[in-house]
């Protein structure tokens, strides 16, 4: 029996479902494998252990994220233009990886202080680092408010986007990129109908 790529994938696919359902240490190799139509002793023929799969699951969402966010972040564009493809990027990565989102969401904190989860906590500095730096930008060209408090923008941005994960699902009423629009304006324009 030859283990194909496509199957490795579902197969990480299926684990990403039931660990952003159930819970990274509530979940049960055996549950994974019942997800998969497989035996529990089958899933050892693809994957070594269950944090294999969780660790390539989390750094295979954050390897295309990472990918992305740096084209946009060389793209050499305005710190508004910057902030809208951010905010594009990352529900576009909801899309592609909703369930890995959900696992970074409510596992990340846990996992970090793992050595094999290290890149975790690595991860979410570079991601600060980028969006405090984009929303700094804004405020020092006057793309944004002199008086905005660019940390607690960006975690109110931060949380407003990466909590879609909760909701969201691939073929849903509304695209990646209509959903970024409709985020973007309420956080660039606000809801209230200007007098």
């Amino acid at each position: 029996m030859r283990q194909t790529p496509a199957r490795r994938a579902e197969l990480l696919a299926t684990a990403a479902e039931v660990f952003a359902e159930q819970g990274y240490n509530a979940t049960t190799v055996r549950e994974i494998a019942d997800a998969a139509g497989l035996l529990a002793g089958s899933l050892y023929y693809h994957f070594d252990s269950k944090e294999s799969m969780l660790d390539e699951i989390l750094a295979t969402f954050l390897g295309e994220l990472w990918a992305r966010y740096e084209a946009v972040l060389a793209a050499g564009l305005g710190p508004r233009a910057t902030l809208e493809a951010l905010v594009t990027e990352s529900f576009r990565e909801i899309d592609r990886h909703r369930a890995a989102v959900a696992i970074y969401q409510k596992e990340s904190k846990y996992l970090a202080v793992q050595p094999r989860f290290g890149y975790l906590d690595d991860s979410r500095s570079r991601f600060e680092t980028a969006w405090l730096s984009t929303l700094e930008r804004g405020v020092a060209t006057g793309a944004f408010r002199a008086d905005l408090d660019v940390r607690l923008t960006y975690r109110f941005v931060r949380d407003t986007v990466w909590v879609a994960a909760s909701w969201y699902r691939p073929g849903g009423r509304h695209s990646p990129e209509e959903i970024a629009r409709q985020y973007l304006s309420m956080v660039l324009e606000g809801i209230a109908v200007r007098e």
